[in-house]
């Protein structure tokens, strides 16, 4: 494995932490999102306290994961139908 030690900060606390070489920009990216919406519910609810900020932020993250899952579900059955689909033609045609 190539992997890399790094420091990412969030909220002001720096995190080290070994990732594969090929997860480096995906973590600092999140690391980046993170501090962003810790700041916009900084501003947005004029609050300072990390611990709740933090929190807002996990649980909005983890709502948005929720949300994708969801969408993600019908496309994958649809898949899945296609190919089910496409199976019994393929074999009742006899090739």
């Amino acid at each position: 494995m190539d992997e890399l030690s790094i420091k990412v900060e969030i909220a002001d606390r720096d995190y080290p932490m070994k990732v594969n070489k090929s997860e480096e920009a995906r973590v600092r990216m999140a690391a980046k999102l993170i501090n962003e919406k810790l700041k916009s519910y900084q501003k947005q609810f004029g609050h300072d306290d990390k611990q709740d900020l933090l929190a807002m932020t996990a649980l909005d993250c983890v709502v948005e994961k929720l949300i994708s899952t969801e969408a993600e579900h019908p496309i994958h059955q649809t898949v899945v139908d296609k190919i089910t689909y496409l199976s019994r033609l393929v074999s009742q045609s006899g090739i």
